[in-house]
């Protein structure tokens, strides 16, 4: 009997990315590979790649040139390159980087298994062309059991002058509802309680005939999924972000009260410039219905667009101030290869898009600690997402994004002390102490947790 030959997958960039390493290794479980997390027990390595900016492109090519060691050091037999990158930069990769025995863009995965078969017979190729379908299968989760992401969409059709993603993904199309429906009724029978929507914009999700956003009346139907405790959405524009989709959020009980809106900028001439759908009046009237509901918010931030003034990051900087978003996350542009952005007159120096960022980010730690802050003494529902040997809990509520936001840290028996953010430090530093064995609850449930401590990105809490 011929032993499976063992993959190791290594999956870069954002969570659209790790669904579609799911997606391979689902595939390539039901042609009989077996996985592992050693490289160097890995008979094939493949590398999902990113190409969405400079930095994830070098870190990319670090990672395959990394992999390609193993054909000397361990086991591996093929070295298998996927994703954004493979999908752009096709010819390069192969003149350049001849230990890769295959490519494979981002919407070819349904070829995997015959195209590994044939590379371990020695035919070099690679499958790049997109022929702009949606391509879904069982999937092999890499997050923790009890959250998965689903993406609704792939490609992005609006066309941002400072984003490659269309260049690379193609055009926007919604996968079918039944089928994204039908995803999350089979991992909620799995054991997964959280489930994350996800695509390049989920707002665009049904707008192909030219119609407003269906997002909100698919999240309807998967809320009444039985076992879908947690349901959330991120990557929602201003422009579609319109009162369903905010009432939706806001009256669900097990959708998460959390919006996610990427915003990049508030000045509008910035924002055509970028070309951006909507403007500083579809922000102001986004961020205004979310805090009326109670919601949290948590945006992107773009500093030192091309030709962006003094002036104009200024009015940034205002309207951020007032706005006091929860979650933010901050950028300095970065002009990527064929976007109209980077042949734009007027580019900024790196200097000063980095003053800038520093400006704005000493500004919103200072936020953060306040909307952290007025959280102390609510009791809130908490997925428990870790368990210390001492005793302490790590958990998010559903003002937490996974991967992106901070944590709380959850204990037992208040005293005096500074509240730590991370398992393993010195439990002489914290408010509490770790919970005894037989109060510990298990990864993958939910306490109620009353908060007690909060600094600039992390909490602390009794469980109750």
């Amino acid at each position: 009997m011929t032993t499976p030959l063992k993959v190791g997958m290594i999956s870069l960039g954002c969570n659209k990315n790790r669904v579609d390493s799911e997606t391979a290794l689902g595939l390539l479980a039901d042609h009989g590979y077996t996985f592992t997390g050693d490289p160097a027990d890995a008979d094939i390595l493949m590398v999902n790649t990113c190409g969405f900016i400079e930095s994830a492109k070098e870190e990319s090519i670090d990672t395959i040139f990394e992999m390609a060691q193993y054909k000397q050091t361990g086991k591996c037999k093929l070295l298998v390159v996927t994703g954004c990158l493979a999908q752009r930069y096709e010819d390069v990769l192969k003149q350049e980087i001849p230990e890769i025995d295959l490519l494979m863009g981002v919407n070819q995965y349904k070829e995997l298994p015959a195209a590994i078969e044939r590379a371990l017979k020695g035919e070099k190729r690679s499958y790049c062309a997109d022929d702009n379908s949606y391509y879904a299968h069982d999937r092999v989760l890499t997050t923790p059991f009890y959250t998965a992401y689903t993406r609704i969409g792939e490609g992005c059709s609006n066309r941002c002058t400072f984003c490659a993603i269309p260049l690379i993904r193609g055009a926007y199309r919604s996968r079918p509802e039944a089928d994204v429906l039908a995803e999350i009724e089979q991992l909620a029978k799995q054991g997964v309680r959280e489930h994350i929507l996800v695509a390049q914009d989920t707002t665009r999700f049904g707008t192909e005939n030219g119609g407003h956003t269906t997002l909100p009346e698919l999240m309807k139907k998967a809320a009444a999924i039985d076992g879908v405790d947690w349901l959330r959405v991120l990557y929602c524009y201003p422009d579609e972000t319109d009162d369903r989709l905010l009432d939706v959020i806001a009256n669900t009980p097990n959708i998460c009260k959390y919006l996610d809106l990427p915003i990049q900028h508030v000045n509008d001439v910035v924002l055509r410039r970028m070309h951006r759908r909507g403007n500083k009046a579809d922000i102001l009237r986004c961020i205004k219905g979310a805090r009326e509901r109670g919601l949290t918010l948590r945006t992107s931030i773009i500093v030192g667009f091309p030709g962006e003034t003094e002036e104009q990051f200024q009015e940034l900087l205002d309207v951020l101030d007032e706005a006091e978003f929860d979650r933010l996350g901050a950028f300095t542009y970065s002009p990527e290869e064929d976007t109209p952005a980077a042949r734009m007159p007027d580019q900024i120096p790196e200097e000063v898009k980095q003053e800038r960022l520093d400006r704005l980010m000493t500004m919103q730690s200072a936020i953060s600690l306040r909307r952290n802050q007025a959280r102390v003494g609510t009791i809130e529902k908490v997925l428990v997402t870790d368990v210390g040997e001492d005793g302490f809990i790590l958990g998010r509520s559903h003002r937490e994004a996974p991967e992106t936001d901070g944590e709380i840290v959850i204990g037992h028996h208040p005293t005096q002390g500074r509240a730590l953010a991370t398992l393993g430090e010195s439990k002489d530093s914290l408010s509490l102490v770790g919970l005894p064995p037989d109060l510990r609850p298990a990864i993958g449930t939910f306490v109620n947790v009353k908060i007690t401590q909060a600094d600039t990105y992390d909490l602390m809490g009794e469980m109750l």
